[in-house]
């Protein structure tokens, strides 16, 4: 894969096979959101009247075995020595990642993203599920743009993705706003880097990217949500 005379490419594949393609320390910043499993833990569904159904069951293919140990070797290979890996995970799965990477990366840490329009709890018997996180790691002297002292926490609040940003055919159950992945992208990488995210669903990381100067290299599974990607980024529709 020459990497060196292009603004981004996609390709539609398994990606722990894909990624063998990808030059060794070639990327600047891998920010994904891969699979979290949730579904196992699932209910079902939750009818609601005059709406659609509060999805618990997220999609089938939340429910295939994802192990965060499979990508640790291909990551660290890719990954520059300056470089930054961001990585939207769950309760069930952040103590996994953790085990993979706090003893290979100088700094480990974590964020959460506050959606200010979570889903409701229509029996009222625990917390409404508002908070996602994102499980960050980095070494010594990595790119970093600090923008200010208010503005660094490790919290980023805004809604989850609606319309008209969000898709509707396809709808991705997981979909994440461009505003949280652009503030992202902005602190930890630089003009001109490039952004890897092997599990791009339909293409936000891309679009934030791109928007914002950075080289893209994104893979996805799904045929459906891969040409979704594909027609959002040719255009950078929102």
């Amino acid at each position: 894969m020459n990497i060196t005379s292009w603004e981004s490419i996609l390709q539609q594949g398994d990606s722990r096979e894909l990624i063998k393609n990808i030059p060794d320390k070639s990327v600047d910043l891998i920010l994904t959101d891969p699979p979290y499993n949730i579904s196992r833990h699932s209910t079902g569904n939750i009818p609601l009247p005059g709406r659609s159904a509060i999805n618990n069951d997220v999609a089938d293919w939340d429910r295939v075995n994802f192990s965060p140990e499979e990508w640790v070797d291909d990551f660290l290979r890719v990954l520059k020595p300056t470089g930054n890996l961001f990585i939207f995970t769950t309760y069930n799965q952040i103590g996994e990642w953790y085990n993979c990477l706090d003893r290979i990366f100088d700094t480990t840490q974590f964020m959460i993203w506050h959606k200010t329009n979570p889903a409701p709890k229509i029996f009222k018997a625990g917390f409404l599920n508002s908070c996602e996180m994102i499980y960050c790691c980095w070494n010594k002297g990595h790119t970093w743009n600090f923008i200010s002292q208010t503005e660094m926490h490790n919290f980023i609040e805004s809604p989850i993705c609606m319309r008209p940003e969000r898709l509707t055919n396809p709808k991705h159950p997981t979909q994440k706003p461009t505003s949280i992945l652009k503030k992202i992208i902005t602190i930890a990488s630089t003009t001109g880097d490039v952004v890897f995210d092997p599990f791009m669903g339909v293409g936000s990381t891309g679009i934030a990217s791109l928007t914002l100067g950075r080289k893209f290299i994104g893979f996805e599974l799904d045929e459906v949500y891969f040409n979704a990607a594909k027609d959002r980024i040719e255009i950078r529709k929102f």
